[in-house]
Formats: C-alpha cells, structure tokens, sequence
C-alpha cells in the first residue's frame, strides 16, 4: 500500500500564485494610478495654459478698446479745432478692424505668433496717441494764446473804435458850434418903396400905399463875426406875400434852395464878399405887376439859415 501525499505542497503553490496575482494586480493599479496622476497634471497644465491665452486674448482685446477711445477723444479734441481728423478716422477704422479680428480669436487658437504681432502693434499705436496728445495739447496751448491775442486786439481796437467816435463826435460838435457861431446876422434892416417917378419913400412905421409902388428896396448892414470866414457868401431875399407864397420869377433872378431839407422858394439873391467891416447890402426887387395889399414879410438867408427877418404893409 502506497503511502498517502501531504496537501501541503499544493496549498503553499496556491498562496503563492494568489501571492503573485496580489502583487501584479498592485502593480497594475500602482501604474494606473500614476498614468492617471500625469493625466490629471497635464490636463491641469493644459486647462491653465487655456486660461492663460484667454486672459491674454481679454486682456489685448480690452487694451485694443482702449486705444480706440483714446483714438476717438482725440479725434473729437481735433475736430472741436476745426481740424481735420482724417488721419485719426483712418487709425480708429483699423483698430476696429484689429478688434474684430481679436474677437474671432479662441483661447485655444491665439497663438504666441498672434500675441506678440499684436501687442507690438498696440505698442506702436500707444506711442502714436502719446505723441497725438502731445500736439494736441500744443494745439490749445497756441489757440489759447491766438485767443487771448485776438481777444486783447479786439478789446484794443474798441477802445480805437471808441476814441475814433468821441473824437468824431467832438468834431461834429466843433463843426456844428462853429458853424453856429458863423452865422451872419443882418443888422438894421430898413424896408423903402420906388415909385414910378424913382422916387423913393421910407417909413419908420412901414407902411406904405400899394398903389405907388414900383419897386421894394431892403437894406441892412452885415453885422462882425470874428469866427465866420472871409470869403464870398451868397445872400438870398424872400419877399413873403399876405397869401403867403414867395414871389419868385426866373426872368428877375428868383430861384429855389434848401431850407433844412426842404426846398423854398428866392426872390432874388446876391453873392457878397464878406469883409467883417458891417458891410452895407442892399436889393430892389421891382415885381413888374401891381402888389398885393396887406402885410408883406422879408426873409433873408445865408447857407441856408436865416439871417433876419422883417416885415412892411401895404394898403
């Protein structure tokens, strides 16, 4: 009888077999767990380089739009100058152009390329608004100085204005005093009558009978003005009907001028040359008809104003 072998041996091969798959089994999870560690750390480090390119793509996207109303501020300063904005449009149609590529951007496609191509860009563009300020700020200073300059002369020459219109007004004053004190004055004006015999009749009353009368004769004496200039004056006689028209006849020297602004009516006139000396001046005015009865008025004018005035009745 054959001796009976011990289970032993074969339990001791099981343990290690299970041992042994224990051992590969913790292998293959120690792996696995390592594979999945790098995982994790690369799509961690993948999900911040993300992050990292979006925050750079916000960040060239926001300096893109800052520059733009940088841009637009100047082009409205310039313009608020009378100035062409031509050059600054073109520069804010570009940025927008640059935004809008900006926009089309994902994260994952913004490459360093891209970046660095626009970040030079905008650096160039922030040197060119830094030197636009600069000449704007250049600008106001000279049209503040123009303005002041301007404003100065203007006020300079109001004052001008100003002195030149008093001083003109004085003048006008001057003139018209001066031309007041040169008016002539017919002093001692005596009215007489000529018959048809040429014989002549005064009366201190002045009245005289119609019927003899052929020609009227007014005489008075100049009176001295010291102001009013030796030089020719032309005297002119009104001889005033009782109706009140002015006789006036071409054919015996009559004629019209201005008596403030509105033209009369001259019997006759006479052109004297004043000597300040009372000079004598006499008219005879012969109507050529018979006269009319009742009061008669004399007028007489130099340049226009009336020297004296007198009156003689007819019956």
């Amino acid at each position: 009888m054959e001796p009976t072998q011990s289970p032993e041996p074969r339990n001791n091969s099981r343990i290690l077999l299970i041992a042994a798959l224990f051992l590969v089994l913790l292998g293959i999870n120690g792996v696995l767990y390592w594979m999945n560690r790098q995982k994790s750390a690369e799509n961690e480090q993948l999900t911040t380089q993300v992050a990292e390119k979006d925050d750079r793509l916000k960040t060239q996207i926001s300096e893109y739009e800052k520059l733009k109303a940088d841009f637009e501020r100047q082009s409205q300063e310039v313009q608020s100058m009378g100035l062409s904005n031509d050059s600054l449009e073109a520069k804010i149609a570009s940025i927008n152009a640059d935004l809008l590529k900006l926009r089309s951007f994902k994260s994952s496609s913004f490459s360093v390329a891209e970046q660095r191509r626009f970040k030079v860009r905008a650096q160039n563009l922030e040197s060119q608004l830094r030197k636009k300020d600069d000449e704007i700020a250049q600008l106001k200073a000279d049209n503040e100085a123009l303005y002041t300059e301007a404003t100065t002369l203007k006020e300079r020459q109001n004052k001008l204005t100003d002195t030149i219109t008093t001083i003109a007004r004085s003048n006008q004053e001057l003139t018209e005093k001066v031309a007041v004190a040169s008016r002539l004055q017919a002093e001692n004006i005596r009215v007489g009558v000529v018959n048809a015999r040429n014989k002549e009749k005064d009366d201190d009353d002045n009245e005289f009978k119609a019927k003899r009368v052929e020609k009227i004769k007014i005489s008075f004496n100049l009176g001295r003005n010291d102001v009013s200039p030796k030089e020719t004056k032309q005297v002119m006689l009104r001889l005033i009907e009782p109706d009140g028209a002015a006789l006036y006849n071409l054919s015996t020297g009559g004629g019209t001028f201005m008596i403030d602004g509105s033209e009369a009516f001259y019997t006759a006139k006479q052109d004297i040359v004043y000597d300040n000396t009372r000079q004598p001046v006499q008219f005879l005015y012969a109507k050529g008809a018979a006269y009319k009865v009742g009061l008669h008025t004399i007028e007489l004018y130099e340049g226009g104003v009336m020297i004296g005035k007198t009156t003689f009745t007819l019956k």
